[in-house]
């Protein structure tokens, strides 16, 4: 089934400000909220579109690169998770969004808190990472495997990233009896309200740890190495970003761990020159080839290949090789290759040379004579954009 478009998921506008985006969210986290539906399979699964929805649309990064490419972003990225929200878990949307509600469920005063197991329990995040790749124009063209090593935190085998000694050493917390939350209730001018907030005590975790693991000294993880293989699709480009949901630095005591983001780097080509998903590449031949016409070999990205330089070519023609450009990312469109022809002009003549064509000089088929349909420079240039 085709992913619905986010804008289309939140009820809002592609120009929708941040402030449109959390009140359309927050409108359809409440309407669909497993605590008003509860049982209803539906209900939950439109609760975590919009969960996913919201997780892109508030982000400025990942909004830009959805607008861009839409859910190709998403379905081409290094790990084909993406953005991470196709994963999220209730306690991965109420970890991240909770302060969309003020903390907790908006439906705790309403239903007592029972509606979602574990009641108001914080799941901590790890950090996300950032690493840059550098890719040949080749890689760029057909996809690349590559295997780096990410220095980050990862989870103590020691203590299996609890943060405690053993399994006999957590207790309830006192606090808040092991809710996560504790709630509040003020008097106001308008009467009794009740306030959900994080338990101070235990950070929301509804446990505390009462001997700590001597390797990370509580705290479920260590600095490590980690080789990650990441699948880089074929079309990407300069500054793009793609993110492998859960390969970041891993969360302190059993959290979710955050997400890799991969910045693309291109490395500059000997002879070719990349101009969106077409390769550019200059030819110069000599004014004799140019007259009696040749075959030339130029570089492409997939190696060799043979044009043909028809005689009386002039300098500024531009050749066109179909499909031998960049790729569009998640698309069976490919760019193509354009050659500039330039006509070289020698610099430095023997006494035989310029005897020669001091006789040819003289000749009216050597005198500039451009017909009608020759094209001028900007109408050249005119045609190349279009």
């Amino acid at each position: 089934m085709a992913k619905r478009d986010y804008y289309d998921v939140l009820g809002v506008s592609r120009g929708a400000d941040a402030d449109e985006i959390k009140k359309a969210y927050r409108k359809m986290a409440i309407k669909y909220h497993p605590d008003k539906n509860q049982g209803d399979k539906d209900a939950e699964e439109k609760f975590k579109e919009a969960a996913e929805a919201y997780e892109v649309l508030s982000n400025p990064e990942k909004r830009q690169r959805y607008n861009q490419f839409g859910h190709a972003a998403n379905a081409g990225s290094a790990s084909g998770g993406g953005y991470g929200g196709g994963n999220m878990n209730m306690d991965d949307i109420f970890s991240q969004f909770g302060d969309i509600f003020g903390g907790g469920s908006p439906f705790d005063g309403f239903f007592g808190g029972g509606g979602r197991q574990g009641g108001g329990r914080r799941v901590v995040r790890g950090s996300n990472l950032r690493i840059k790749v550098r890719l040949t124009l080749e890689e760029i063209a057909n996809g690349a495997e590559k295997k780096i090593k990410v220095n980050k935190q990862v989870l103590c085998k020691t203590c299996d990233g609890t943060g405690a000694k053993d399994k006999a050493s957590f207790q309830t917390c006192k606090t808040c009896g092991g809710a996560g939350s504790v709630r509040r209730v003020t008097n106001t001018i308008l009467g009794q309200m009740q306030t959900t907030s994080t338990c101070p005590t235990c950070n929301g975790e509804g446990t505390t740890i009462t001997s700590k693991c001597n390797v990370c000294h509580g705290d479920g993880v260590v600095r490590g190495e980690e080789t990650i293989t990441i699948n880089v699709p074929a079309g990407v480009s300069e500054g793009m970003q793609l993110s492998m949901s859960g390969k970041g630095n891993a969360a302190p005591r059993g959290g979710v761990p955050g997400d890799l983001i991969i910045l693309i780097e291109e490395i500059p080509h000997e002879t070719l020159k990349r101009d969106g998903n077409n390769v550019i590449y200059d030819l110069h031949v000599s004014f004799i080839d140019a007259a009696l016409g040749t075959s030339i070999e130029v570089p492409t990205i997939d190696g060799k290949a043979k044009i043909k330089i028809d005689p009386g070519t002039q300098g500024g023609k531009i050749l066109r090789l179909k499909g031998k450009g960049v790729p569009e990312v998640n698309s069976y469109h490919r760019g193509d290759q354009l050659i500039h022809v330039n006509i070289w002009t020698p610099k430095a003549l023997s006494r035989e040379e310029r005897e020669a064509l001091e006789k040819l000089q003289s000749s009216p088929n050597f005198k500039p004579n451009p017909g009608k349909n020759e094209k001028s420079f900007f109408e050249r240039m005119k045609e190349y954009f279009e």
